[in-house]
């Protein structure tokens, strides 16, 4: 464990290791931001055409799967390079695309069917994005991926209790969670780069010094 002093004068206790990956993913917060952008998008999309039919909306379900998976995985496997643990946030990106490869190959799924397949996906990729939170360091906006893991839980857990809501209420449901995780998302990329902006400032006086 290593003691460091941030620009804003406070004392933080880190762990270089989690030092080390929460730079590498401050490097690359604008992946995170577009999984932010997307989450925002697919919510809005779900809240404002709820009646669409069960059909197109799980073309859109694995449309989004599909993408935010991607992404997941390139965010992991950036930040993996300097350590193993961040296998989660690929992990989170696997379970993604299998979500999304099985809704396409199940183009005949029944409304409880893919509620149980939505409420599956959300509470292990809430698991993986809450474990892999606590691999980053705290100014670096632990809480905030956090955040977007616990909503992931609480979704999953509502749909297990109410496994037979209507097709409206699922697109209506699922389009509040994706707004909200989307929101949380893109508030973490915002700090992250403001992490980053903060280390490059201090790191030109030290490059000056050398010149």
């Amino acid at each position: 464990m290593a003691a460091s002093t941030s620009s804003k004068g406070r004392t933080v206790v880190s762990d270089p290791r989690c030092d080390a990956l929460s730079e590498v993913l401050a490097d690359n917060w604008w992946v995170v931001g577009l999984r932010g952008i997307l989450g925002i998008i697919f919510g809005l999309i779900c809240l404002l055409t709820p009646g669409i039919a069960v059909q197109v909306f799980v073309i859109l379900f694995a449309a989004y799967m599909f993408v935010d998976g991607v992404f997941a995985i390139i965010s992991g496997i950036k930040a993996a390079r300097n350590g193993e643990r961040w296998g989660l946030l690929i992990l989170e990106g696997v379970v993604d695309l299998a979500a999304g490869v099985i809704a396409v190959l199940w183009p005949g799924i029944t409304l409880v069917a893919l509620i149980w397949l939505i409420a599956v996906w959300a509470t292990v990729s809430g698991i993986l994005m809450l474990s892999a939170a606590f691999r980053l360091n705290l100014d670096h906006g632990r809480w905030w991926l956090a955040l977007g893991g616990i909503a992931s839980i609480i979704f999953g857990i509502l749909l297990v209790i109410e496994p037979l809501i209507g097709a409206v209420v699922l697109t209506m449901w699922i389009g509040a969670y994706a707004l909200v995780f989307g929101v949380f998302l893109l508030i973490l990329a915002f700090q992250l780069h403001s992490r980053k902006e903060e280390r490059e400032r201090s790191a030109a006086p030290a490059a000056a010094k050398k010149a």
